[in-house]
């Protein structure tokens, strides 16, 4: 079956952007000194754009959030073996506005920012095993 190249170019698209929030997570982790609060942030967008390229890959909609239990609940109605997945990646949803404030709670601590970074990786990996390798980056 010949795959639709616009969309291979858009799944790829979001991939990219997962990857590389994925790469920036890394550097800020590794940094010195390390921003651990911005690296959790980039763990959480990194998952939230591999759950979108995975939504854009079936054609599903949706709506602008930063939401993982939303996103990964339309995910699953596509894919049921996710769960485990979905269920591991929803707590990195507070990602996306702790830490990121005046303020909020103190920073992230380098067992935290780890686990964060181990989950997205492995979110991100699980995620292109589910879609054709054309679409990966």
């Amino acid at each position: 079956m010949e795959l639709d190249p616009a969309r291979v170019a858009d799944c790829k698209d979001w991939l990219l952007k997962a990857r590389s929030d994925l790469e920036g997570a890394t550097q800020l982790m590794n940094g010195n000194p390390p921003k651990r609060d911005l690296a959790v942030f980039h763990c959480q967008q990194a998952v939230e754009k591999a759950m979108k390229a995975f939504l854009r890959w079936h054609d599903r909609k949706f709506r602008k959030t930063h939401s993982l239990e939303e996103l990964g609940e339309s995910c699953l109605k596509i894919e049921p073996k996710l769960k485990t997945l979905v269920d591991r990646a929803v707590p990195l949803t507070e990602y996306a506005w702790k830490f990121r404030y005046p303020g909020e709670p103190a920073d992230p601590t380098a067992e935290e920012t780890e686990e964060a970074l181990k989950t997205a990786s492995d979110a991100f990996q699980e995620i292109l095993n589910y879609l054709p390798k054309a679409t990966r980056p």
